[in-house]
């Protein structure tokens, strides 16, 4: 059950990018089309996941033991860009159809700061003591993925639909956008007491 109630506050309550404003670069500049928005968001699950993974693993069987947790920040950011480039090099020689439909999705992920809040919020979230660290950073890490993909997914069919629909010309593009964004921010704070 609190792996349950984790998934919904990863996903509804706590969303990484409408409660927790983290990613929202790629949120707003690759969301214009639905295609390329699900192609961020499957792009942005596997990453993170594979990431938090990662990170935490080098969290307590590093950084913790030889007491220099100061370097969490700096050791994750490198660790999540060598990660980002072994997993386009893996996909390039092996699934090449793969890499393809990924295309600039991969690259763009090594700057989406929602891989980097997510690993750092397992390390301050989550007591290392306790035996299932790794699974509850996993599936805080999907969830949160999948919360990503959610909204950057939802967000894109909203912004063609106003493509189609006559918006005033003063409120085309990027305006438009961040009202869309904000309103799409408060519809999901509608679900802040689903879980505590």
């Amino acid at each position: 059950m609190e792996y349950i109630l984790m998934i919904i506050a990863c996903v509804f309550v706590n969303n990484i990018v409408l409660s927790q404003f983290l990613g929202i670069c790629p949120f707003l500049g690759v969301s214009n089309k639905l295609g390329t928005a699900v192609g961020m968001g499957v792009a942005v699950i596997f990453v993170m996941i594979l990431a938090t993974l990662v990170t935490s693993l080098i969290h307590v069987y590093v950084l913790v033991p030889l007491g220099v947790e100061f370097l969490q920040t700096i050791a994750f950011i490198l660790i999540i860009a060598a990660l980002v480039q072994m997993v386009e090099i893996i996909l390039k020689k092996t699934s090449p159809s793969l890499y393809q439909a990924l295309g600039i999705f991969l690259p763009l992920i090594t700057t989406n700061c929602a891989v980097l809040g997510v690993a750092i919020a397992v390390t301050q979230r989550f007591d290392i003591e306790a035996g299932n660290y790794i699974l509850q950073s996993v599936v805080y890490s999907a969830s949160s993925a999948l919360g990503f993909a959610l909204a950057i997914c939802i967000f894109a069919g909203l912004r063609e639909q106003l493509e189609i629909v006559g918006v005033p010309k003063a409120m085309k593009g990027v305006p438009i956008a961040l009202i869309t964004a904000g309103i799409l921010a408060m519809a999901f704070m509608g679900f802040a007491n689903l879980v505590k």
